[in-house]
């Protein structure tokens, strides 16, 4: 992911400011309009929906990570997604109008963005595929292939949620693969 680190290096002296979030605290809350996009520098957040009997996880930010409310991003309407904070996190911003006059500013910087955005679409791609088609224990291997690393920075009730199942079924796997 070449594109990613060009991305960073892009963005690296434009932050427009930086938060620290407490532990369980909401970076975006469902129904707001919330545009900006956001770069984890330490810590880990889960983007997560609510359909009044549970919390379905969609995504995890972790270092280096950028992420949004990706609904609200493009649209300018509320969103239907929560962003909350697993840990403690330091998570810069830069607003979406700052962002887009950025992206726009060199044709090289387009390509960039253009490769981001089609690499997240292959990704959900693949995260629908999985979802519809593959066991709960290839689901499993599947993220654990993919992204190693959530299982160093996420807690398994979330990651569980994440493979669409329950706690307890992603613990017997987990039992299964040691």
């Amino acid at each position: 992911m070449e594109f990613y680190e060009k991305l960073l290096k892009i963005l690296e002296s434009n932050w427009e400011k930086e938060i620290i979030l407490k532990r369980n605290e909401y970076l975006v809350t469902k129904e707001t309009i919330s545009t900006d996009l956001f770069f984890v520098k330490k810590g880990s957040l889960r983007v997560f929906i609510d359909d009044e009997k549970e919390e379905h996880t969609i995504r995890f930010g972790y270092q280096n990570s950028i992420l949004t409310a990706l609904d609200a991003f493009l649209t300018e309407k509320p969103t239907k997604f929560y962003i909350q904070a697993l840990k403690k996190c330091h998570v810069k911003i830069i607003s979406k109008k700052r962002f887009i006059e950025l992206i726009q500013s060199s044709e090289e910087y387009k390509k960039v963005w253009e490769a981001l955005l089609q690499s997240f679409v292959h990704q959900q791609i693949e995260r629908e595929i999985d979802l519809i088609t593959y066991s709960p224990q290839k689901r499993f291997k599947r993220v654990l292939e993919r992204s190693p690393q959530v299982f160093q920075e996420i807690p398994l009730k979330y990651i569980a949620s994440y493979l669409r199942m329950t706690p307890e079924t992603l613990s017997r796997i987990l039992k299964s693969v040691d």
